[in-house]
This record gives C-alpha cells, structure tokens and sequence, in this order.
C-alpha cells in the first residue's frame, strides 16, 4: 500500500469548490462581457525564490527600527516561506509559483498620485517620500481569506500620514486604489485576460486614518520583494488578504463608495468591508480558524484579526 504525503498546501476534496460554486463564479466574470480559459498548473519546489539582480535605490533605509507596540505572540513565518507562497494574479494564480514569474517586474523608479478631492493632489516620486519619511517595523498577524494566515514584520509608515500630506476635503469620504497594469511586466494580465485588469480596492476614509493602515515598502528587514507587492503595497491588518492591494500606483480619494474588484466578480464571497470575521462563514468553508502557512496547524480566528481593541470602534452601530 503506498501512503501519499500531501504537501501543506494542498485542499482537501472537502473544500474543493463546488461544481455549483466554480459555474456561478464563471458565470459572474461571463456577464461582464469576458471569457473563461484554461491555465495549466504549475509545480513548486522548495527552493527559495531569487532575489532581484537590480540594486534597490532605498536599501539603505532598511532594517528600520521595529515598533514594538505593535507585534503578537503567535510565532513569526519564516522569510523563505513567506516568499513563495503568495496571492498576485497579475504574475500567476499559483501561489507557489508567484515568485517565479516577477524577474521582468521593473520596481523602481516608481510613482505614486494622489488625487481627487484633497486640496494639494501630488505625484511622488517613491524613493523622495520614503527619504521624508520615518520608517518603522511593526509585525502584524496577516489573514487570507481562504482560511490561511502568516505572521509577517512588515516596514513601512502610516498611510494617514501620506493622507494628511495632500489634505483631504471635508467631502472625501473613500479611497479608491489601483495596481499596476503592465503587461509585458505582468504575464498573468494576458493570460488572465477576461479579469477587468488593473486591480483596484477601496477603504472608508476613517478605515485608512486608523493608525493600524500602513503603506508598506519592507519586509524582514528587507526592502519588499516583486511577489509581496512591491516597491510599495497596502497593509491594513484587521481585513481579509485582498483588500491590502500590491503595487500600488494610484490612490483617488472620492465622496461615494466605489467598487472593489473582487466584490464586483464574486460579491458572494468577498463583501466591500473584508472585516476579518469568524462569525461570519465563507459560502465554501468556516472562517472560525486559520492554517498557520509554514506550520500546518490551525488556530482559533479572532475578530477583526485580533485587532479590535484598535478598530472596532469604527464598525459600533
């Protein structure tokens, strides 16, 4: 008899999607007027992903000193591990093969604007605004939405400072961010191409003032590698993964709630909010634990991640 060892990752036939599910999902992306195909799946290997043959113009602002009010006590995931298992459609929808496929990914020199209803809209210039910045580490616990989660110290600052910078009107009551939508950087563009490419999220205003919201340009003392979302990505640690966009390009601030890519694709499985909740059951599995990437074991998911001490306030009523 020969015993099949099944690698971490793997999904169980129990939690596969249902015919029923993966139909209506095809069917929600068939009504936006795109097609369906076919990816070949890919292998993974255990070893460590390169790290980019081009020097990064900020490296010296790394490792920054870490904030230590805000860390855990569930165990930090190691960096190698972290870095191949990651969610990044642009590149791949194979978590284990994301860090593969970033080589002709171009990070710097990189530019973020701000615009819409704020009274001093900027294009930054990346490297400047981290150089006016005071950056710091903070470990956060990190919560997928497909029931997994790591423990990552992330660097970078508060995306309420940046905020502040362009001074928002009264009347701006969202963000809207986009991704960058490069497709002969991004080989999964063309070869997702029935997704409306480029990715883009939302937050509340008050959601992006919390303290807790971060822009992001490090990791593990480490400027941010090509497969995290580099040179600089969202991190708000009480929402599921996909609301903590990658590469991020463009930040609007707007007066009505704008859509959310997910949710506009599959509004049955990924609300606006994101709010980590394990009241609230996923259609396909419970969101009650998590599997802990890189251990195996599941614990118990807290709500809003463990971080309603900090942002629980902004949900009351």
């Amino acid at each position: 008899m020969l015993l099949r060892i099944l690698p971490d990752w793997h999904i169980p036939d129990r939690e596969a999607t249902p015919e029923a599910t993966w139909l209506d999902r095809r069917a929600a992306v068939a009504r936006l007027g795109m097609g369906m195909a076919s990816l070949a799946a890919i292998g993974c290997t255990d070893t460590p992903p390169p790290e980019s043959k081009t020097p990064d113009p900020t490296r010296d602002l790394y490792p920054a000193t870490r904030n230590p009010a805000y860390t855990t006590s569930r165990p930090m995931t190691a960096r190698n591990i972290a870095a191949r298992f990651n969610n990044f459609y642009e590149f791949t929808p194979t978590k284990e093969e994301v860090a593969r496929r970033v080589g002709r990914f171009v990070t710097h020199p990189w530019s973020l604007e701000v615009t819409g209803l704020c009274r001093a809209p900027q294009v930054f210039d990346l490297e400047k605004l981290l150089r006016q910045q005071t950056l710091e580490e903070r470990v956060y616990r990190f919560r997928c939405v497909e029931a997994w989660s790591m423990v990552v110290p992330w660097t970078g600052f508060m995306l309420a400072d940046l905020l502040k910078t362009v001074d928002p009107l009264s009347t701006a009551r969202y963000l809207r961010l986009w991704t960058a939508n490069r497709p002969e950087q991004m080989p999964g563009l063309k070869a997702q191409h029935w997704y409306p490419w480029p990715y883009y999220e939302a937050l509340r205003i008050d959601e992006a003032m919390n303290p807790l919201a971060m822009l992001v340009t490090g990791i593990y003392g480490r400027p941010l590698p090509a497969q995290h979302g580099a040179p600089v990505r969202l991190i708000v640690p009480w929402k599921y993964g996909f609301k903590s966009i990658k590469s991020v390009v463009k930040i609007e601030l707007v007066d009505r709630k704008p859509g959310t890519f997910w949710n506009a694709l599959v509004p049955q499985e990924y609300d606006f909010s994101g709010n980590v909740d394990p009241r609230a059951p996923h259609p396909r599995w419970s969101q009650a634990s998590e599997r802990m990437i890189g251990r195996g074991d599941r614990v118990p998911t807290l709500l809003y991640n463990g971080y309603a001490k900090q942002v629980g306030g902004l949900y009351s009523g």
